[in-house]
């Protein structure tokens, strides 16, 4: 028999957060956290799953737990997505009801992988067959296809979701998909042609850039270098864990199997080639003769690539980039657009070809998926799309992302308390009305068409006059003032007149999730999302046959002078056919939750989870949901899981199930108000009740399970006792026959002991008698040997005492011819002596005669020779003195010994100037690389900063350290030190100057051959980050003070947040770096310019201030100080120096 288990058995904390008691929002974040910690990732909320994000694989989705879950009772198992899916399958095959799966939450909460889930389960259970397996395999591989063109990595998210997706699966009557229809919402195409710092753009373009092979990227023109490209975000490029290559083929493995033709996905790749190549594309001002601005393309060459990948004229889409022409009527006006306006076209250009390539795609997989037969079908929704977005700046996407949730948790709401109502009426018992917060009228404040925000955006896009973001703000204080849920500075409400925390250009709206704060700035040009007719109809003339499936608008004979609908009116419509959508279906729901920020396994963020706890709305369900009766259950479980409390209904209940149930809420005296009986189930109004039959049940199993006990130790010891009585007689058996066998051993053993006695002593008295005889003959042995012995060394001395006689006697013999030698040696020597004084006595005088015959020749050349000698002597004596008085090894030693003679003027400075050459060069010879490294800083230090700076002389004798924080070492930025790849080449604390009031923030700044990092000094997070080639220039003043300004090219990423303004105690070694390390990785070769000057400006995101250095006492200390003078101008007071 299978053993059914329950949502109520082994629970970890509480299953259904309906029966948690007491019900709070620390109770709740506190059972979510404990379910959390025991990899309990599911919760149910009633019908609702709550999923929490566990950011690592558990095994709980094999194919064992789809049968485990299939064909059963929602609450019969523990928690589960499988359950959810089950649940809303059984009701479309069985019940014939259609259903939606609504699945929420923030970017990384698990939305998509949730969708996923609930198709493989789908595709898992329904039936087989080679038709069936073909249709779910194409639902199956249109994921891929979507996630590489819609999806990317986020600060949130290595692969979120930049669209809203509903999918319709349509089933036959037995229950096997047919095919489905997709609807998407709202791509983030703003992603196209510029990412936030940290994030990348869509999946595609990497995906194409490293996993295309090399024929294919030559046909598109396309370079592997991500860097090539300005649309591509190159400091997020490559993610951890994210093979783009082996996306690449498992998305055109994908399209193959959904069904697009090789020569569709070739026109695929070559538009989003064309949007790379898009991206290249450049302008610079040219002024005509009228004096008006007009643009032209810098470097045609991507232009024309582009053109020839779409088969356009790049005459006419080089004029399109240049001109508009606005038609009235009959008249035609065409204007010269301005570099930054061209631009606009450029980006607008790239945004709308991509939004397009990607409805295109949808409609294709459509095409491919769609059902064939059109008989009636029944259909299952999944909707997986964006959740409530708070974020620090809030704009336009925000605004309709976030009315979007709104008019879900407004549906929610209803089909929520609808499907209570519906259930009770279908019980038989009494509904009563339920108070909750009805988000109507936020939704009104949006959507109203009278005075509605949408419509007052409309409204200002649409009417002719000057149109700004000002304007619509202004508009919406005149309208929405009085609403109660809309705040401005300038609201009829005076307690927002004195509110620091909204600005001026801003608005704020209580959601039902929370406050939001949205920026107006870009509202109507995100709203009005044109794209000029000139760009229209030249992609129309293009031969690319896509292209014009894309443009249609650009056609010539269709020319449509009307105003196209605006994003919002656009997306409002959608929002409202989706409504409409999920309101004639069952829904179901699954509230993601993202457990922390660091994407990391095992971390509970709780004020994060708390967040969106709130925003999600989780504690107004359960409320609505434990408004009427906390719990219900069929008749049949019910009396199945209790029946052990009552002995009438213990162990088997003949009757019906109701009676039983009655008989035993009787029994256990349950007050009649705590429950209800409907038609089949019985209602529990409060947890606790359920709680005390959950602990009799427990307390009733103990005993169960001690009297089974009982008795089978019972049986268990009776069985025993009649083994070992039998045992005994056979043991006792075998024992005396043992004990007999064991009695004749000892016998024989003790025979044969004394056998042995008796042998063993006659043969030790044998033994005896032998060693005597041996004994006797080993004595006779020994006596001759000692008398033999005796008689030798008698022999020996006699042999000895004569060898020693004849040696005395060779001895006296050789003294006596000694003597006689030396006596010899004596006589020879002095005769020897003799004939030697004999010769020299006659050499000297030949030689004295010799001397007096050629004396005269001596006298002829006497002075010259005793002037060379002298001179010789002098210069012996000059160089021994130069040895013995040399300077010595240093290079900077300029010490030289004075030279004796006059006449060595010229020998002395050419041997001082060979000796500092080769003094010199044993200096250099003890260099290693890296102090050849310090002392070229050094002297590019020279250059910079000589007779510039009054700052650098006291630089000179300072070594240029460049890591000062041992970052790599100091574990207090272990953090950061993780966060930088390269290596680090500076490090050191500076001062972040506030343009507000001159005042410093401290911060860490890393210095790499690529980037320079801005972080937080006691976080260790990145604040800010600047790619080298991106910065234009330093400037610094000619003072002594350690002030300098990094001016970053306009246009490039990092210059969004404008120009740094910083102080360094270190500056000098700082910008010899920078300029040394700035000219290397320029991608041109040109030199990082330095500029010194004691007046510059500095560009704070939208305005320029003027920095200028003075002299004077500073107020703080001896250092300089910084001071706000007005909204242009910072003056730094600067120390004379002495």
């Amino acid at each position: 028999m299978e053993v059914k288990t329950s949502l109520l058995d082994n629970m970890i904390g509480v299953g259904d957060m309906v029966l948690l008691e007491p019900l709070s929002e620390d109770s709740f974040l506190e059972n979510l956290r404990k379910r959390f910690d025991h990899n309990e990732i599911y919760t149910y909320i009633g019908s609702v799953v709550i999923s929490v994000n566990p950011y690592r694989s558990l095994p709980i989705y094999s194919p064992e737990k789809v049968e485990e879950y299939r064909n059963r009772n929602f609450y019969e198992l523990s928690p589960h997505i499988y359950a959810l899916a089950d649940e809303a399958y059984r009701s479309l095959r069985d019940q014939d009801k259609d259903q939606c799966i609504l699945i929420t939450g923030e970017s990384g909460a698990g939305k998509t992988e949730a969708s996923k889930l609930v198709m493989s389960y789908v595709a898992a259970v329904c039936g087989k067959g080679q038709e069936v397996n073909k249709v779910k395999e194409q639902l199956l591989q249109s994921n891929p296809v979507l996630e590489a063109f819609g999806n990317a990595k986020t600060v949130r998210n290595d692969n979120s979701s930049r669209f809203g997706k509903y999918m319709d699966i349509e089933f036959d009557f037995k229950g096997d998909p047919l095919g489905g229809v997709i609807s998407n919402y709202l791509l983030e195409k703003s992603r196209v042609v510029k990412q936030p710092r940290g994030e990348r753009n869509f999946h595609i373009f990497y995906q194409l850039l490293s996993g295309a092979s090399d024929d294919t990227l030559k046909k598109l023109k396309l370079n592997r270098d991500f860097s090539k490209y300005n649309y591509l975000s190159l400091d997020s490029a490559v993610v951890t864990g994210l093979d783009d290559a082996a996306s690449f083929r498992t998305v055109k493995n994908a399209m193959q199997i959904v069904g697009f033709m090789e020569d569709e996905v070739q026109s695929v790749l070559e538009l989003v080639a064309a949007v790379l190549k898009l991206g290249n594309i450049e302008f610079k001002p040219e002024s005509r003769c009228n004096g008006a601005d007009e643009s032209r393309v810098k470097d045609k060459n991507d232009l024309k690539e582009m053109c020839e990948l779409l088969g356009i004229e790049q005459t006419v889409l080089e004029r399109a980039f240049s001109y508009r022409t606005v038609e009235a009527k009959l008249e035609k006006v065409s204007t010269t657009l301005n570099v930054a306006q061209a631009y606009y076209a450029r980006d607008a250009l790239a945004k709308n070809l991509y939004i397009r390539l990607f409805s295109w795609l949808v409609t294709r997989i459509n095409e491919s998926i769609k059902a064939q037969t059109k008989s009636r079908h029944k259909v299952m929704g999944v909707l997986d799309i964006y959740g409530f977005e708070i974020f620090e700046d809030n704009s336009f996407e925000q605004f309709i992302i976030n009315y979007c949730n709104e008019k879900l948790q407004q549906i929610f709401i209803e089909l929520t308390l609808r499907e209570e109502q519906e259930e009770y009426v279908r019980e038989g018992i009494e509904w009563t009305n339920i108070e909750y917060f009805n988000n109507a009228i936020i939704c009104d404040l949006i959507e109203n068409n009278q005075n509605g925000i949408m419509a007052m955006l409309d409204e200002e896009c649409l009417r002719p006059g000057t149109v700004t973001d000002e304007t619509f703000l202004d508009k919406l204080n005149t309208v929405c003032a009085e609403h109660q849920h809309f705040e401005s500075r300038l609201s009829k409400n005076s307690k927002f007149l004195n509110d620091h925390s909204l600005p001026h250009s801003c608005f704020r709206i209580q959601h039902y999730a929370g406050k939001v704060l949205y920026c107006v700035e870009g509202f109507v040009d995100k709203n009005n999302d044109l794209l000029y007719r000139d760009l229209s109809q030249a992609m129309f003339k293009a031969n690319h046959s896509l292209i014009k499936q894309l443009f249609p608008e650009g056609n010539p004979a269709k020319v449509n002078l009307k105003r196209p609908p605006t994003a919002g009116f656009q997306f409002k419509a959608s929002v409202g056919t989706l409504m409409k959508n999920l309101q004639t279906k069952n829904p179901n729901y699954i509230r993601c939750i993202k457990p922390n920020d660091k994407k990391a396994a095992h971390i509970f963020t709780e004020s994060l989870v708390c967040h969106q706890v709130r925003y999600l709305g989780l504690m107004e369900n359960v409320r609505v949901r434990r408004a009427g009766y906390a719990f219900r259950q069929l008749y049949g479980p019910c009396l199945e899981r209790y029946k052990m409390l009552c002995k009438r209904t213990w162990p088997h209940w003949r009757g019906p199930e109701r009676e039983g149930v009655e008989v035993l809420m009787a029994d256990l005296q349950v007050p009649t108000e705590e429950f209800s009986y409907g038609r089949s189930k019985i209602f529990i109004r409060n947890p606790r009740t359920l709680f005390f039959l959950e602990e009799r049940r427990r307390q009733c199993l103990q005993d169960l399970a001690t009297l089974i006990q009982k008795i089978y130790r019972g049986w268990k010891c009776r069985t025993h006792f009649l083994l070992l009585k039998k045992s005994q007689i056979v043991v006792a058996a075998w024992y005396r026959r043992y004990a007999q066998q064991k009695k004749y051993q000892k016998i024989k053993s003790a025979t044969t002991v004394v056998q042995s006695y008796t042998r063993g002593w006659q043969a030790r008295k044998l033994l005896r008698e032998l060693k005597h005889q041996k004994r006797c003959e080993e004595a006779a042995s020994t006596i001759a040997a000692y008398w033999h012995g005796a008689q030798a060394r008698r022999e020996l001395r006699r042999l000895k005492e004569e060898a020693r006689n004849r040696r005395a006697v060779s001895v006296i013999w050789a003294g006596w011819q000694g003597t006689k030698a030396r006596r010899e040696l004596r006589r020879l020597k002095e005769e020897a002596r003799r004939k030697h004084a004999v010769a020299v006595i006659w050499a000297c005088w030949q030689g004295l005669k010799v001397r007096r015959e050629y004396r005269k020749f001596f006298r002829a050349n006497a002075g010259k020779k005793i002037y060379n000698f002298t001179i010789q002597r002098i210069m012996q004596k000059y160089f021994l003195a130069l040895r013995r008085t040399l300077p010595s090894m240093s290079p900077i030693d300029k010490s030289w010994p004075a030279r004796p003679y006059r006449f060595l003027d010229a020998a002395h400075a050419e041997l001082r100037a060979i000796f500092h050459l080769w003094r010199c060069k044993k200096y250099r010879s003890q260099f290693t690389e890296e102090k050849k490294a310090v002392y070229e800083e050094k002297l590019e230090a020279s250059e910079l900063f000589k007779d510039k700076k009054s700052l650098y002389p006291s630089s000179v004798s300072q070594p240029f350290k460049g890591d000062y924080l041992e970052i790599s070492k100091n574990p207090k930025y272990h953090k950061l030190s993780s966060c930088v790849e390269e290596k680090v080449l500076l490090a050191d604390v500076v001062n972040k100057i506030n343009r507000a009031n001159g005042k410093g923030a401290s911060r860490i700044l890393l210095l790499t051959k690529k980037n320079v990092l801005l972080a937080d000094q006691k976080t260790g997070q990145v604040k800010a980050s600047v790619a080298l080639p991106d910065l234009a220039s330093v400037s610094v003043s000619t003072q002594n003070d350690g002030f300098f300004a990094l001016k970053l090219r306009e246009g490039s990423a990092s210059a969004v947040k404008g120009d740094f303004l910083l102080s360094s105690e270190h500056l000098i070694e700082t910008i010899t770096k920078l300029h040394h390390i700035g000219s290397t990785a320029s991608d041109d070769g040109v030199r990082l310019n330095v500029d010194i000057t004691d007046e510059f400006l500095v560009q704070f995101k939208q305005d320029k201030v003027c920095v200028k250095f003075i002299q004077g006492a500073p107020k703080n200390g001896n250092g300089a100080s910084c001071k706000r003078k007005n909204n242009r101008l910072l003056e730094v007071s600067v120390p004379a120096t002495a």
